[in-house]
């Protein structure tokens, strides 16, 4: 079962997208996570591991209630992935404009 789940894909907004993107942490998180394969996920640690917990819970929350990433527990850990497919579906070329920035 996933923890917080995203806004539906057609839920999405560019502006609130936008604004999560709107910080050097959280486009660093995106393009991180834009690496990956589609379904691969990181956890929180080893996207951020230089900040604290606290830190980047708020950083976790804006990428989440947006709808930038998912999250979903595994045991101890949160497991992050990009929503790139939604992402690409709702606003086509975003994520690839992001991570060529």
């Amino acid at each position: 079962m996933q923890e917080n789940p995203p806004p539906a894909t057609d839920e999405l907004r560019i502006e609130t997208v936008i604004a999560a993107l709107d910080h050097p942490v959280r486009m660093r998180v995106v393009r991180t996570l834009a690496a990956l394969g589609e379904d691969e996920t990181l956890t929180c640690q080893e996207i951020l591991p230089d900040m604290t917990k606290s830190s980047a819970s708020h950083h976790w929350r804006t990428l989440r209630e947006s709808g930038v990433i998912e999250q979903r527990r595994d045991g101890r850990v949160l497991r992050t992935r990009l929503r790139r497919v939604d992402l690409d579906a709702r606003f086509p070329g975003l994520v690839a404009a992001v991570v060529a920035g």
